[in-house]
């Protein structure tokens, strides 16, 4: 029998929350079934990415490679292909790893308990949390950002939400309020609360939350205070000039270094700073090209976690490649030249340069003459 507090729990807090859930939660294809595989490659996904844009992500990579065998045994060039655009590469090199542990140590089958999910590359508290919850029925909170924002508002929690010490205090307070039969839902509740309701950017719906009695961010207006978050460090800015070199039938591409940022990604040639065309020339044929015409086109700027790249694009045309030499030394270098369609299929170009992306089917007339 549940004493009173148990009851009273129940009544304001867990009851209404799953209520609104049932009523008002979203169809996505994630939650279709309870599958462990599924849930961990979505919420590896929807790690910092809005929920619209890891839809098409998630249904292709589910196609391609529909359980863990065939995630464990994956071209690597295949895995940055398939997760080209969503950005966070490791995330996807730590759930081959993974995947690769499970079939080796687990049989093929997801460990259940919590503290082995969480000794799988890749997968921290919240996944694990997660994946116990969802698939296997444990008591586990799955403790993101969105749920420390609401739980930040509806008791006016003055800690650093960014901090250990409140994701450990926040997580901890959760699971008393966990129920048995439906902790997976319950989770996905608070989730969906924070996606759809008490929204990280912007007032808070609260007219539409099954809370909005009990916050005390509501009642005393206090939203804009909370959470609290310590201020962040500015990111470091870089400047590059990125050149997109093509003969009209085929571009260059640079492979990244197998560690490091975009590790393994097929990037734009680039330069550091902003250099002039006479630069830019000269580099290309130091390249062993033969510059004909060259034109700039838009400027961009890619956002990564502890940096900035301010980048000017350049395409350059150039003589067609000798491909029958071979003896190019830029070849010898990490380099390939590929078509247009090739870079589509094969070669995994970071989003950081998705504004260049458009002007990789050089053909001639582009921009000004080079000069001899």
């Amino acid at each position: 029998m549940k004493n009173k507090d148990e009851m009273r729990i129940e009544q304001d807090i867990v009851t209404p929350l799953l209520a609104w859930y049932d009523k008002s939660k979203r169809i996505l294809p994630w939650r279709e079934n309870k599958e462990p595989y599924g849930i961990w490659v979505s919420e590896i996904m929807l790690q910092q990415t809005r929920v619209e844009a890891v839809k098409p992500y998630f249904d292709r990579f589910m196609r391609e490679l529909p359980c863990i065998s065939l995630l464990a045994e994956a071209k690597e060039e295949r895995l940055l292909k398939l997760w080209e655009g969503l950005g966070y590469y490791n995330r996807v090199r730590n759930m081959q790893k993974a995947a690769q542990i499970i079939m080796d140590e687990y049989g093929g089958s997801f460990p259940k308990e919590y503290e082995l999910l969480l000794k799988l590359p890749g997968i921290g508290s919240y996944t694990a949390g997660a994946i116990a919850s969802i698939s296997f029925g444990k008591r586990e909170p799955a403790v993101d950002g969105n749920v420390l924002r609401i739980l930040s508002r509806l008791m006016l929690y003055e800690e650093d939400i960014l901090s250990q010490k409140a994701k450990s205090e926040v997580r901890n307070s959760l699971i008393p309020l966990m129920p048995k039969e439906r902790s997976g839902d319950f989770n996905q509740a608070l989730m969906e609360l924070g996606a759809t309701v008490c929204v990280p950017n912007g007032a808070p719906h609260c007219e539409a939350c099954p809370w909005k009695e009990m916050c005390l961010a509501n009642k005393e207006d206090k939203w804009k205070e909370y959470p609290k978050k310590a201020a962040k460090k500015p990111r470091k800015t870089e400047q590059k000039t990125v050149l997109i070199i093509g003969d009209g039938e085929r571009i260059l591409l640079h492979k990244r270094p197998s560690k490091g940022l975009l590790a393994g990604m097929y990037e734009l040639p680039s330069l550091e700073g902003y250099v002039h065309e006479d630069v830019i020339i000269a580099k290309v044929r130091e390249m062993g090209f033969s510059p004909l015409r060259i034109q700039q086109v838009e400027e961009a700027k890619h956002i990564f976690t502890h940096k900035e790249w301010h980048m000017k694009g350049y395409r350059i045309l150039t003589e067609p490649f000798d491909f029958a030499s071979g003896e190019r030394a830029i070849l010898k270098s990490g380099y390939v030249m590929v078509s247009k369609e090739e870079t589509k299929k094969a070669y995994p170009i970071p989003s950081a340069f998705g504004a260049f992306t458009e002007y990789l089917d050089i053909r001639p007339g582009i921009g000004k003459k080079v000069s001899r």
